[in-house]
């Protein structure tokens, strides 16, 4: 008898998905399938999360054992700027799949997000109760209820702003700030204020596949359920981020670079939390204390491979 776990990570084309995979193949219990659908390449599964009947027709197909979700949309701006889309991917989707995990057996981890915090008292454990104070936060907060809802079983993460081996600057909010840090001819106002806790996707990856692993040799049948925080301890504001590259790169006169001091405001401005910073209690108390790789060691490496 094969035992091994057999996982399905979805967005596995994704920042976070990619090495969630990548971790998961390295590990001789696990046996990974990873799905995409608007970025797939070889290797991945094309699966429409959307799709319901298709959805259905991939777990009487596959029936894994646990599946990872990673999937969402994750961009503040373009969930205000397509609302309905954003709720049919971070809602209703994540409510389907934990649905059918519970009908086939298979253990089920939502991806969440801090912004389900209104950052006015950090640090954030998960008695605290979820203020969201955008659109996108709210969508996050409502897939978990939706998650929780259909699969009693299910457990959610949430994490903090992450980074990692990124295939476009964009890919990120930490990579994407390598722009305006290598842009010398122009002046660049860079958020000073928001607190963000910048945690590295392979950290993260290690802890969800403990999950998965602890919740397999549960012999009580509690298994890993409900809601768990995994965050660096490391704080940096995006204009210390953007600073740090800029003299990572060389670049000695950082002039370019100006601190915001006000958070963004008009048109097209999402409003987000100063401060959420997420307790690590939660997972330290099934087990599993989390280690986290230093920024600035991280980078230096990456960056000059």
């Amino acid at each position: 008898m094969d035992s091994k776990i057999k996982l399905v990570v979805t967005g596995a084309s994704g920042l976070l998905g990619r090495q969630v995979l990548a971790e998961a193949q390295k590990r001789a219990n696990i046996d990974a399938i990873g799905l995409s659908f608007t970025r797939t390449r070889a290797g991945l599964q094309t699966l429409d999360l959307t799709d319901e009947p298709a959805v259905r027709e991939f777990f009487a197909r596959e029936k894994p054992q646990a599946m990872i979700h990673c999937a969402a949309e994750r961009r503040p701006n373009v969930a205000d700027d397509d609302p309905q889309a954003t709720r049919l991917l971070n809602v209703r989707v994540p409510g389907i799949l934990a649905r059918e995990a519970l009908l086939h057996g298979t253990y089920f981890v939502y991806i969440s997000t801090e912004y389900v915090f209104d950052g006015l008292d950090p640090p954030y454990d998960i008695e605290d109760t979820p203020k969201p104070l955008n659109f996108y936060g709210q969508t996050k907060l409502d897939g978990e209820l939706a998650t929780l809802k259909a699969n009693p079983k299910a457990a959610v993460l949430r994490v903090p702003l992450l980074y990692g081996p990124f295939e476009y600057e964009g890919e990120s909010a930490v990579s994407v700030l390598l722009g305006p840090a290598k842009d010398t001819s122009n002046v660049h106002e860079i958020d000073a204020v928001q607190i963000r806790f910048p945690t590295c996707v392979d950290d993260v990856a290690c802890v969800l596949l403990d999950m998965v692993e602890i919740n397999g040799r549960d012999v009580n049948g509690e298994g890993v359920r409900g809601v768990f925080h995994v965050s660096s301890t490391r704080s940096m504001t995006k204009y210390e981020m953007c600073v740090f590259f800029a003299q990572t790169l060389g670049i000695a006169n950082t002039d370019h670079l100006v601190a915001a001091l006000e958070p963004p405001s008009g048109a097209g401005s999402v409003q987000r939390p100063k401060n959420t910073q997420l307790s690590n209690r939660s997972l330290q108390q099934i087990g599993i204390e989390p280690s986290f790789v230093s920024f600035e060691q991280w980078w230096t490496e990456y960056l000059f491979q």
